[in-house]
């Protein structure tokens, strides 16, 4: 009997209301339960008048108010504890590159001043010129951290008339304006054909702190006095090599231990 009534009630409040109500007799919805609800079967939506009733392991998720729900996929990435992944990694590249003059050597001194540290700041104060398409940034998002940068380049001294000589010069990786990774490198020459090279460079740190960074680029000449020196571009009125033939680019990876995640729907 009381099931009839239960029946007939839910019936008559359908029919007047166009609303159901259990266990409330003010119903805030088509269908409203004011309780515990219990489904032994399936869950089909009607998404654009398609039945969808979504695939093994999606989940129904809100889609904001006055939209219906949908099928979303969990992203859950397994991760094993105390191990490093690949969180971010980009390249860049420069096609302006520098150009350094005859006689605009560096007065730093390479044995006590180009150490782990060293502040890009000052060393422009000793001839150094950075590459300003190559300044980025990336972010760390963990305590456990390690960063890695590859630069590479190509060198070219105005050798075109006559024979050319032997130019030392060094690039710097700066990380928030501090020295990361130096290499001195020598252009050797003998011959009259603007001689040029290829400068390839890696460098790296570890455990910064959260948040984001800054690397840059910056390179000096260290020695000769007859040729200009340009790095990441040919030198003036020299063809033999052009701009995107000496372009420079720069690749950061950054590895850690994971403790933030992105969203894990898909």
């Amino acid at each position: 009997m009381k099931i009839k009534l239960l029946i007939s009630g839910l019936l008559l409040s359908a029919l007047t209301q166009a609303q159901v109500g259990v266990d409330t007799r003010a119903p805030q919805s088509s269908l409203d339960v004011n309780g515990d609800f219990g489904l032994r079967k399936r869950i089909f939506l009607d998404n654009n008048s398609v039945e969808s009733k979504g695939t093994k392991e999606q989940i129904l998720v809100s889609q904001g108010e006055g939209l219906p729900p949908t099928w979303k996929s969990l992203l859950i990435p397994e991760y094993e504890p105390n191990k490093f992944y690949l969180i971010f990694n980009d390249s860049f590249s420069d096609q302006i590159g520098i150009q350094i003059a005859r006689n605009n050597n560096s007065s730093v001194n390479v044995s006590t001043e180009l150490i782990d540290g060293a502040l890009l700041s000052d060393l422009k104060l000793k001839g150094f010129n950075e590459i300003p398409g190559l300044a980025k940034s990336f972010n760390v998002n963990s305590k456990s951290s390690k960063v890695y940068f590859l630069f590479e380049t190509v060198v070219q001294q105005n050798n075109s008339s006559t024979n050319g000589e032997n130019i030392k010069y060094t690039c710097g990786i700066f990380v928030d304006g501090k020295l990361k990774s130096a290499r001195i490198n020598t252009i050797y020459t003998s011959s009259s054909t603007s001689t040029f090279l290829t400068h390839t460079q890696i460098g790296g740190t570890s455990n910064l702190t959260l948040g984001s960074h800054s690397i840059n680029i910056a390179c000096a000449k260290l020695s000769g006095s007859t040729r200009d020196l340009a790095i990441g571009r040919n030198v003036d009125a020299v063809t033999n090599i052009n701009t995107f033939m000496a372009q420079s680019s720069l690749k950061v990876d950054v590895y850690e231990i994971p403790e933030n995640f992105n969203s894990i729907f898909n």
